[in-house]
């Protein structure tokens, strides 16, 4: 593409006051408020002194700005061009947004943990969030990461496990087959923290979110975690709240005796990194295979709280001969387990292994949100921050929702927030009124015109008739 006029016809100019730079703002908001977040923040948070007047208002314009891509609380000027003051009301300085934030304390936090929970339960009753097929489970997948910071003024930040100064976020999302992961509950935390600190009180929240979804009424969820989490506080929590587990285990004495009694014959070949079929005979040909046995996790505890399930061991060749003190007249084998309480008829050892390894799938998540809002975490104060994690999850899952209602069965259903915000939410428009009304008007021959006039269409329908 060239420049279509010589550079001295071209001028720039900062002087219309009837555009704006996100038309998307307007579905996105009006689908915010359906799924009840001002009215809900506005009940549930009590943030004392003046600064935290008008809680649902400053927590919708806080949602606002993060759907347009604000990762700072300076970036909430982006709420405040054009003809914003004449589509929104209360479009508040990102001074009065910043002094909202500090006032938050970790009730408040946990107040605002609650209206995340409600309003993902109203966005799955107007779309499809989660969809299940028959006999299908939901996968809730549980992982903390580490969210960078610089200079020494945050509060409780840290090198962590992963020799970066930050805070420790901890997600739980819950994901179909045919449904991409939305965010269940999430929790800020030192950067020093471990992994496992708090995980059962996040498991437990949850799942207690998913029942309130009513996703889940068939077959039991499926908590899918990595060994840092493989204790009898989280997987304990996860089988009282009626979900089986499916957790990556350490290699620690008893988990090595179980895997030396596995016979020979009981190792499976499995489909595996690089693994192709013979085009002769159509079999596999993989160097990684798999077996089970059945196991009892935490026998040192008392008998109550043990654990019956089973030992799925995946085993690829040793291959790295600097670990090899002289060359071996046998093969030597890496062995993966993790512990699962999932039924052999519903899951064999081949799709239990493969099903454990979709566990990744939560990872793509974390690289959204760091994408988004968490590429900063922008104030000195960790209540703060916290707050603005639990902001950036609904306004992550109030893209996901309106990627599902502008394009169902289309890449907008499972894109990233990324591409939500760049074809839905970023659309230019210049404001037009006449007879009290405002008329959008918006590019000729945009790309995704069918997708945002569905779900501006569907966000501005008036509510349904009441049954009499």
């Amino acid at each position: 593409m060239q420049f279509k006029h010589a550079p001295a016809a071209v001028s720039a100019v900062f002087d219309d006051p009837n555009l704006v730079s996100a038309a998307g703002l307007v579905p996105m908001l009006r689908l915010a408020r359906s799924a009840g977040l001002d009215e809900l923040a506005r009940e549930r948070l009590s943030v004392p002194t003046d600064k935290g007047a008008n809680a649902g208002a400053k927590v919708m314009s806080l949602v606002a700005g993060m759907l347009a891509g604000a990762d700072s609380i300076d970036d909430m000027n982006l709420l405040r061009h054009g003809g914003m003051g004449r589509l929104f009301d209360r479009t508040y300085a990102p001074s009065t947004l910043g002094s909202f934030l500090r006032e938050f304390r970790f009730g408040h936090v946990r107040q605002l943990d609650a209206v995340a929970s409600r309003v993902l339960a109203n966005l799955a009753s107007a779309a499809p969030l989660l969809r299940v097929r028959a006999g299908e489970r939901v996968m809730v997948d549980l992982d903390d990461t580490i969210i960078e910071v610089h200079g020494y003024q945050k509060q409780g930040a840290s090198f962590g496990y992963s020799g970066v100064r930050g805070l420790n976020a901890l997600i739980a999302t819950a994901s179909t087959s045919a449904s991409a992961p939305v965010i269940l509950g999430q929790r800020l935390r030192q950067g020093k923290t471990g992994s496992p600190k708090g995980a059962a009180q996040i498991v437990g929240d949850a799942l207690a979110t998913l029942r309130r979804t009513g996703v889940a009424a068939g077959a039991r969820p499926l908590l899918r975690a990595d060994s840092a989490f493989y204790g009898h506080a989280t997987i304990g929590t996860a089988i009282k709240a009626g979900a089986d587990v499916s957790v990556t285990v350490r290699m620690d004495p008893a988990v090595k005796a179980a895997i030396a009694t596995i016979p020979d014959d009981a190792w499976e070949m499995i489909e595996y990194t690089d693994s192709i079929r013979d085009e002769a005979t159509g079999q596999l040909i993989s160097k990684a295979e798999v077996a089970e046995i059945d196991f009892t996790a935490f026998r040192s505890r008392k008998k109550a709280e043990r654990v019956a399930g089973r030992l799925v061991v995946r085993r690829i060749p040793d291959l790295n001969p600097a670990q090899a003190e002289q060359p071996t007249l046998f093969d030597t084998w890496r062995h993966h387990a993790f512990f699962t309480t999932t039924n052999t008829d519903d899951m064999d050892t081949v799709v239990a292994d493969k099903t454990h390894r979709a566990h990744a799938i939560i990872e793509q998540v974390h690289a959204d949100l760091k994408a988004g809002p968490l590429a900063h975490l922008p104030c000195g104060v960790f209540t703060a921050n916290s707050a603005w994690l639990v902001l950036a999850v609904i306004a992550f899952n109030l893209t996901r929702t309106a990627g599902i209602i502008a394009d169902r069965v289309g890449r907008l259903a499972r894109a990233t927030t990324a591409t939500i915000r760049r074809t839905l939410i970023h659309v230019p428009a210049r404001l037009a009124r006449s007879a009290r009304r405002i008329t959008l008007h918006l590019p000729e021959a945009w790309p995704w015109q069918n997708a945002f006039t569905q779900l501006f269409t569907i966000t501005h329908a008036p509510p349904p008739v009441a049954a009499v």
